[in-house]
């Protein structure tokens, strides 16, 4: 059966790391818009949402069919009257942000992994997740992918900087970064949020991502008991979307 409401990462799974669709993929998420409701879950902010996928997207779509989750989750935002309309934000406290912060810098410090050429700033304040990326934001694909190959780096930045924050949530993010939210509030907390809002169950849905792994940031929402289908690369991603689309046209 067609699942009722699809949940993408972002990068790596839709789109290659900060970069924006493949005209091929948003064709085919437009038509998925036709027959399902369709998520899309990250850590990056609504900017990077706007830029790499509502952007590319083909006119006329069923905007109401398309839930935007940006920083894991810990925002949601709904299309209203042509406008992106933020519905909750679990923001940090400025005292978290801090702690945050200073901790996370320390420990890359601490452990050799504070750049000092990079592709935009290390950190950024995301309102509701602090996100450290080794290379930069802006960094290109190939540089992001010899950075940390195996994600040992990340893995051993994510240990270090919880230890010194148990009362915040510390996860592996992309290719070079780690994410810091509040405790509790990552993917699963989305996705709990979405079932609530929409009233669709979990074994109604279906979950698509890269970092399924027990250190990736997606791997949250598998014991939730929502159905997943791990990916490599949006061109896989791609050929899943189309078989469902041609099933529930069936």
């Amino acid at each position: 059966m067609t699942p009722r409401l699809i949940a993408f990462d972002l990068d790596d799974t839709l789109a290659p790391s900060k970069s924006p669709l493949d005209p091929r993929m948003a064709e085919l998420l437009g038509e998925l818009l036709h027959v399902a409701e369709v998520c899309v879950i990250s850590g990056g902010q609504i900017a990077q949402f706007r830029d790499q996928v509502i952007a590319r997207l083909p006119e006329g779509l069923p905007l109401e069919n398309l839930h935007l989750m940006p920083t894991c989750g810990t925002q949601y935002y709904r299309a209203e009257s042509g406008e992106w309309v933020q519905q909750y934000a679990e923001d940090l406290t400025a005292a978290e942000k801090a702690d945050a912060l200073a901790a996370v810098e320390e420990e890359a410090r601490r452990l050799g992994m504070w750049e000092s050429e990079t592709w935009g700033p290390i950190l950024e304040d995301r309102g509701s997740q602090i996100t450290f990326s080794a290379l930069g934001q802006a960094a290109p694909v190939d540089a992001k992918r010899a950075w940390d190959p195996t994600g040992e780096k990340k893995n051993t930045l994510r240990a270090a900087v919880q230890e010194r924050l148990p009362e915040l949530e510390v996860r592996s993010g992309g290719s070079t970064s780690v994410d810091i939210t509040r405790r509790g509030v990552d993917k699963a907390y989305g996705m709990t949020r979405l079932a609530e809002l929409t009233g669709i169950p979990f074994a109604d849905m279906l979950f698509v991502g890269d970092r399924l792994d027990p250190d990736g940031n997606d791997h949250p929402v598998i014991a939730l008991g929502v159905p997943t289908r791990a990916v490599e690369g949006w061109e896989e991603t791609a050929e899943l979307v189309a078989e469902i689309v041609q099933e529930a046209r069936r």
